[in-house]
């Protein structure tokens, strides 16, 4: 077996403890609705209190509660009953699994915490790319810092691997744009760099390729459906975004069974 079942190695741990992470992960989801909304138009992200963008009326403590308020108020605003976008109960879902499984992975250590924060990182980075075909800069630059330091402290790969990662995304992403003429952004190769620092190169290279077949799927299955033309903008950051979350499970595995394979 390349990877390991998660679902064999959760029942390792307490349900109730997976639970409380799954719970936290739901509270730290609702934060990221903030920065997905407020990020990318520089606004802070702890003043005002969130408020509808239709009425401007400040929500309760009540409403504000992940997952649930959205069930109670059915995907409305309770002043207005303007529609919620479903993003914010997804995002609030998908943050809370995340970390369960990075829980399940990594077990109560710093590379969970570690894990944590990059899975949150991409989840933000996916949502905004999504929505505005954009990749902050106040995300992945830091990140490249934080991911290098990371590693430097928890040792989950080492430094020396942490920076490959850096300079071989970078320069393969730097590659792409100066031969596409621009077809590839640059938020997309410091997402890139963001992720080798995290990952490392070995698991760096898994979530690269995971990213272009999914890409290159999910581009031929838009053109098959003419739901996007031949010169239409596919933003490349969510791919990235999954192949990064891949990487940072099963990267390291599948790439000694890879080298394995060669004798290496």
């Amino acid at each position: 077996m390349i990877v390991a079942s998660l679902p064999a190695v959760a029942a390792a741990w307490p349900a109730g403890v997976l639970v409380a992470v799954g719970l936290f992960g739901l509270v730290i989801g609702s934060f990221l609705n903030v920065v997905i909304v407020r990020v990318p138009e520089g606004r802070s992200l702890w003043r005002p209190r969130s408020a509808c963008p239709r009425c401007g009326a400040q929500l309760a403590w009540h409403d504000n509660i992940p997952v649930l308020s959205f069930l109670v108020l059915h995907g409305r605003c309770r002043s207005c009953r303007a529609p919620i976008s479903w993003r914010y109960p997804v995002v609030e879902i998908v943050n809370g699994v995340a970390l369960v499984s990075a829980y399940v992975a990594f077990g109560p250590t710093a590379e969970f915490l570690v894990a944590g924060v990059l899975l949150a990182a991409l989840i933000v980075v996916m949502a905004i790319d999504l929505q505005l075909q954009l990749i902050p800069d106040v995300i992945t630059i830091p990140g490249i810092v934080v991911g290098l330091l990371a590693n430097i402290v928890t040792g989950h790969v080492s430094w020396l691997e942490s920076l490959i990662g850096i300079v071989v995304a970078g320069s393969l992403f730097l590659t792409i744009i100066l031969a596409s003429g621009g077809g590839m952004g640059g938020g997309d190769m410091k997402l890139g760099a963001m992720l080798g620092a995290f990952l490392g190169w070995k698991a760096l290279l898994f979530a690269l390729f995971v990213a272009i077949v999914l890409g290159g799927v999910v581009a031929i299955a838009l053109l098959s459906l003419r739901l996007r033309g031949r010169k239409d903008p596919v933003p490349f950051g969510p791919f990235l975004a999954i192949g990064g979350a891949m990487g940072l499970f099963w990267g390291a595995r599948v790439f000694a069974w890879y080298a394995g394979g060669f004798g290496l």
